[in-house]
């Protein structure tokens, strides 16, 4: 199948082309960030995780979003999610090669990413997040694979490959929760230090997710022959819906806490996101932003009249991507460092180099997305 990847319009190849060069120019930048050192980001001693693992936690939701294709079609049989659920597995494979080299632009010199192997630590949660990553990247590639060639090939999908495709689910699951907890098992940052994380998590990968995949969909039915279904893309508006209700109200339950109890460690980086904190507030702008635009996305999607409209649907799911990037690709990693335990402001902007390479990154992810998508989209034409 990989032949088809070989062939296409100038379309095609133009966007392939223009993916390349951004991969070249993020590649350039890194190359001197690996003989300088992380101190060309804006990462700081009171900030030590920045802009790349910002993009880290909102990508492995991306990732985990595909659960909502794959649970209902091979769990309950639901057929309307038939065409589209390859589509969901191959945009978790980009989604989590993304991850992985944002970890290793985080890291400064990749080789350090070696001694998660070479010297486990069972004790620490970077360690199982290594091993949900991974195997989350193999069940997607093998199960997104196999399903796709034995389409092609007009015949039931291997026996041996529905394990894996039961073993995905549970796993989806699990590479947003060990990242959640990555971030709640640090005493000393209140902002993380909750429980309801994890599902908060889950529920932000649940909307973003399949709302980026219904975003491709009406690209995949603009430029091809191939229709991913009315019906698939209604239903899982509506899962996009209810996912952004329960993120949204985790997030109060989150403020309710903060405000009821008015510790400090609490209370303050909430105060610094939405409202400044001693005369800092970068965030304040972006922050409400992602409040208004998930607002005006659940009024938006729980209407029956504008979800079933597509123009309005393709604004909501924008609304929702975006709104959803801001909280977890920009406000959670700086609120949870903004204030220090010492309750000290040290403000935090990701530097023009870290953009660049933010950008490569996001562009070789787009490449692998690309590719996939149009050996999957050249299969289901074929069959049809």
């Amino acid at each position: 199948m990989l032949e088809t990847a070989l062939k296409g319009s100038n379309k095609y190849w133009g966007l392939v082309i223009g993916l390349l060069i951004l991969i070249g120019i993020g590649f350039t930048v890194y190359l001197k960030q690996f003989s300088v050192g992380l101190g060309i980001t804006g990462m700081s001693r009171d900030v030590s995780w920045g802009f790349y693992i910002a993009q880290f936690t909102f990508l492995v939701g991306v990732a985990a979003g595909g659960v909502m294709l794959v649970l209902p079609y091979y769990l309950h049989d639901y057929k309307a999610f038939g065409k589209i659920t390859v589509l969901g597995e191959f945009l978790a494979v980009a989604a989590i090669c993304m991850c992985l080299m944002f970890i290793i632009a985080d890291l400064g010199q990749p080789m350090r990413a070696m001694n998660v192997i070479l010297h486990p630590t069972p004790g620490s949660m970077l360690f199982w997040d290594m091993i949900v990553l991974n195997g989350y990247l193999f069940l997607n590639i093998v199960i997104g694979w196999v399903v796709l060639e034995s389409e092609r090939n007009s015949v039931p999908p291997p026996k041996w490959i529905k394990p894996l495709i039961y073993l995905s689910i549970p796993w989806a699951f699990g590479i947003h929760t060990v990242t959640a907890f990555l971030y709640c098992g640090l005493p000393g940052r209140g902002f993380w230090l909750t429980a309801v994380l994890a599902p908060r998590f889950l529920a932000s990968a649940f909307a973003a997710g399949p709302s980026f995949l219904i975003l491709l969909c009406f690209i995949i039915k603009k430029y091809t022959n191939f229709d991913p279904g009315t019906k698939a893309i209604r239903n899982l508006s509506k899962i996009i819906a209810y996912a952004l209700i329960a993120n949204i109200f985790f997030f109060l339950c989150e403020v309710f806490v903060a405000v009821y109890s008015g510790i400090p460690e609490h209370i303050d980086h909430l105060k610094y996101l939405f409202f400044g904190l001693h005369g800092h507030g970068i965030l304040v702008g972006w922050m409400w932003t992602s409040m208004i635009f998930m607002g005006i996305a659940i009024i938006l999607l729980v209407n029956p009249i504008t979800r079933e409209n597509d123009s309005i649907l393709i604004i909501s799911c924008v609304l929702v991507f975006i709104g959803t990037w801001i909280d977890k690709g920009l406000g959670m990693i700086s609120g949870g460092f903004v204030p220090s335990p010492l309750h000290h402001v040290t403000e935090y902007a990701p530097s023009f180099y870290e953009l660049l390479i933010t950008m490569g990154v996001y562009a070789a992810g787009i490449l692998i997305l690309t590719i996939l998508f149009k050996i999957a989209v050249s299969v289901k034409e074929e069959v049809s």
